[in-house]
Parts: C-alpha cells; structure tokens; sequence
C-alpha cells in the first residue's frame, strides 16, 4: 500500500508498505478520506514526543471497509482506542482511559494511507448518500461537540442567551462554531488572525467573524481553539463574571491565565481532550443529519500532494478550514 510517513522536521514522503491484514475483531479499511489535523501539524514541525519518525500520520479518516465484521460497509473511525474495563471507560469516559492509544501515535500507524485496521467497536457505519469526505469529518467536529457540550454544562443560564466567542477559524474552530449552534446558542462570534480564512468563515452562516483583537469582551462563554498562552490571557480578559472558559487547544503549556481574575469573578476554566466514544456517536449522527449544515468549507487533495498540503498551512496559504486527503 501507499503511505504518507513522516519522516523527520518538515519531511513527508510517500512510501510503499506491505499491504495490511485484519482477523478476529479487526477490520481491514480502504482509507478514502483523511483530514489534516493541527496535532499532525505538530508532529510535522516536530514538536511532539509522541510522535517520534518514522510514522504515518493521520487520525481523521473514513473509507470502506473491505474484510472484517463490517465489510462491505462505508465506515467512520474513532482512533481512540482504549481497554473498555477500567473506571472512566465504564463511566462512559474513555477519553480519560490511562491506557488510551490513538493512531497516528506509537505504536499504532496513522491513517495517512491506503489502509488501515480497526476494531469493529471504532467504527460508525455511514449511511448510503453521505459523503465520504464528511464522514471523515466525525472525529475532529467530535472534538468540538465533546468541548461544548462541557462547556455549556457547565454555564449558568441557557446557551441560546450566552455570549459565546470561540478562538480560532481553523476545523476545531469551525467545528465549535456549528456546535454551539447546533446546541442552541444565537450570538457567536469567531476570532481569526489569518483574514484569508475570513470570506470561508463568513459563508458559514450567521456568525460574526472578526480579528481577535476586535472580539470584544463580556463573553458568558469562551472555546479557545488555538491553546497558546496569547489565546489563554485574552480569554481570562475577555470572559464575563461567572462565565467559564473551554480550553481545547494545545499549542503550548505555559504561561496565560490570569488566575487572580478567575478566582475573583468565579470564572470555570475546563480542559477538554477528544471526546466519549458517545459524543462521536452523536457527531457522526449529526453529520448525517445534516445539523453542521452542508460541510462545504473543506479543500480535498490527492494524498500524493499530501506534503505540500502541510507546507501549505504552516505558510498561511490555505482558506479552507480543513484539508481533506484521497489515499485511493
């Protein structure tokens, strides 16, 4: 098979691998469509110890599935993979499983390729008439629909009166924004350094999109996409007393909150990490139900462009939130 490897800071090439195999529990998927997530980006620039080279990248993926319990099916992935009988997986929160793997990092390969196995438990089939390129979608608007939920769980009052800022126009950003739609909220505004991304953002729908310096304040409820130490004192300045703030990014770890304030305006301060195997069952659905709306603002490329797909975004050239890459 085909496979896009990371090989060291800033190189990716396409490779031949032995084709793959699955038995018992696992199947065996042709990856038709893989997004380009902002943790493969860091990986890229080699900024992540988890994902040492030589790896194949790629966590965001759907395709058919060709043997295994489901074949024949058009599937979506969940890449977390977890052990399903500790405390938070009974819970119902694997997401927190200390035993977590995700592909993409060792010492599981990533989806960045022709194929990949999975166990049956990973997977969501997706109906006949939706695109396969959104289906791939599921995981990164997982994330995003998992941040809000908390967050809007955790704010006083109702979302649809909340003041809701999210930090980022990129796929989380996007993909936060058509959550808290979807969960009811009417005033969101997206905050967007890179104005190319602007008129894609603004084709969203009936969000305000703006540079983050002109944001405002006073905002009951904040998602920071980005996770940079910039984006982490903005929002302790910019949230509204009592407001709670989600932090989903993870640019870096140092530095930003302005703890003094958020203890004495009693402001919520959440981390938030993937997502419950339920929360990407109801974004799966969701996606086929259209709540995200028509998911148009996504850039597809053949995954042998697959590295100046990278070298793209990290030169600020991309509009699109999200690049969609076609292994077969």
């Amino acid at each position: 098979m085909k496979a896009l490897v990371y090989t060291g800071p800033k190189t990716l090439e396409i490779h031949e691998r032995d084709d793959l195999s699955a038995g018992g529990d696992d199947n065996l998927i042709r990856v038709d469509a893989v997004g380009i997530c902002g943790s493969d980006m860091h990986a890229y620039l080699g900024h992540d110890e988890r994902r040492p080279a030589p790896l194949i990248l790629g966590h965001e993926a759907a395709g058919l599935v060709l043997s295994g319990p489901m074949a024949g099916k058009n599937v979506t992935v969940n890449p977390l993979v977890t052990c399903g009988a500790c405390r938070y997986c009974l819970e119902g929160r694997e997401n927190l499983c200390q035993t977590r793997q995700i592909i993409s990092m060792q010492p599981r390969e990533g989806a960045f390729a022709q194929q990949l196995v999975m166990p049956t438990s990973n997977l969501v089939d997706v109906p006949n008439g939706v695109a396969i390129e959104h289906a791939a979608l599921a995981e990164p608007i997982a994330v995003c629909w998992h941040a809000v939920r908390l967050g809007r769980d955790a704010l006083f009052g109702d979302l649809a009166k909340a003041k809701c800022l999210v930090q980022g126009g990129g796929a989380i950003g996007v993909g936060s924004a058509l959550s808290l739609r979807a969960m009811g909220a009417t005033d969101v505004t997206i905050a967007e350094p890179n104005t190319v991304r602007h008129d894609v953002l603004n084709g969203l729908g009936d969000f305000r999109v703006c540079d983050p310096a002109d944001a405002g304040e006073g905002f009951d409820i904040i998602i920071d996409c980005v996770g940079i130490s910039h984006t982490r004192k903005a929002a302790t300045a910019m949230v509204a007393p009592g407001g709670v703030v989600v932090h989903v990014g993870l640019g870096d770890s140092i530095e930003g909150l302005d703890v003094r304030r958020m203890t004495l305006q009693e402001v919520t301060f959440i981390g938030t990490y993937t997502y419950t195997a339920q929360d990407f069952r109801d974004t799966a659905q969701g996606i086929f139900d259209g709540i995200f709306g028509n998911l148009n603002w996504i850039e597809e490329r053949p995954l042998d462009d697959g590295a100046q797909a990278f070298a793209d975004i990290l030169a600020g050239k991309v509009a699109a939130p999200k690049i969609v890459l076609r292994p077969n």
